[in-house]
């Protein structure tokens, strides 16, 4: 089976074009499966002789793990993808993942911040009033690296709710993906696929005050410099997405609110704000990136429910 595989991902990687985090996570899941066929001490089943009966007993082993419902359905996804890649290249008779239902997951709508909520949050960052309040008096050499990075961070946080990005896709953006003359970006998203996407005003002034911190990153680089990409760590290397959490989550725990706020958290905002203000579902489908309507279509029910819980709250007789 382990050939196979090999095949399969040498498949997603040059025929699909799939992302390199989505190559990582089909090998693992696959490998997963493939221990599970391998019992200690003996060679592992031959692909011919797995049906839907042997592929119930592997999801039985994830729900006795108490794994979550997203992560059994993601590795089953993963494995009627592997089987029919099989059944195409005729390593495989048929697709016994195809008998095994998914588990139902729950339908969660995010918690959406509102537009006021969101623009004060950013303002306040802008004007530097979110910052580590120091047990005592910082260097001049560090209170000026503070501010350097604080520019830097708005400029992360502008453009991740000014243009509805995946994090994933803000990390991957190069100098030549920017078009500051139009306020355009060029972003490459899940599978590979290139969109065009906007930002605006406020989003072009936090980056025209952070291309001077960059400049001055790559003047004193600690690692090798990433010159093409836009958002550098302090060292002068290209920003990991688990950096951009961190951060995310910093300037949340130093306003001092009670939210639940990581990057995806900006991108639900970015729709959700568009369609409240009357954005047509389609276009919205267009900015984000969506293949399918049905994944945009989410966020018209949590514009339901923050008008529910606006009218529970407002309405005397609600």
């Amino acid at each position: 089976m382990k050939q196979f595989v090999e095949k399969f991902i040498q498949y997603l990687r040059y025929e699909r074009n799939v992302s390199p985090a989505t190559l990582v996570e089909y090998g693992r899941d696959l490998e997963q499966f493939r221990t599970f066929l391998t019992p200690p001490g003996e060679p592992t089943l031959p692909l011919g002789h797995v049906d839907h009966r042997i592929i119930r007993e592997f999801v039985s082993s994830l729900y006795d793990r108490k794994l979550e419902k997203a992560t059994v359905a993601r590795k089953l996804a993963a494995l009627r993808t592997f089987f029919r890649f099989c059944v195409r290249e005729k390593f495989a008779k048929q697709n016994p993942a195809r008998l095994v239902s998914t588990p139902k997951l729950p339908r969660r709508v995010p918690r959406v911040l509102t537009p006021g909520e969101l623009n004060g949050f950013l303002d306040e960052l802008a004007r530097g009033g979110i910052r580590r309040k120091p047990r005592r008096k910082p260097t001049p050499a560090a209170e000026e690296r503070e501010k350097l990075i604080l520019k830097r961070d708005r400029a992360i946080f502008e453009l991740l709710y000014g243009s509805g990005l995946r994090v994933s896709e803000l990390t991957g953006l190069n100098l030549a993906d920017i078009n500051d003359h139009s306020k355009m970006l060029r972003v490459l998203g899940k599978g590979r696929k290139e969109r065009v996407v906007p930002y605006g005003q406020k989003a072009q002034e936090a980056l025209e005050a952070y291309w001077p911190v960059r400049n001055e990153i790559l003047a004193h680089p600690r690692v090798e410099p990433a010159h093409e990409a836009v958002f550098l760590s302090s060292r002068g290397g290209r920003l990991s997405r688990r950096t951009i959490a961190v951060i995310v989550k910093k300037y949340t725990r130093l306003a001092n609110v009670n939210w639940d706020l990581h990057p995806h958290s900006l991108r639900h905002a970015f729709a959700t704000h568009l369609l409240g203000d009357g954005a047509d579902l389609r276009a919205i489908q267009e900015l984000l990136g969506h293949v399918s309507l049905s994944t945009t279509q989410r966020y018209t029910q949590a514009s339901i429910e923050q008008l529910m819980a606006v009218y529970d709250k407002a309405h005397p007789h609600a």
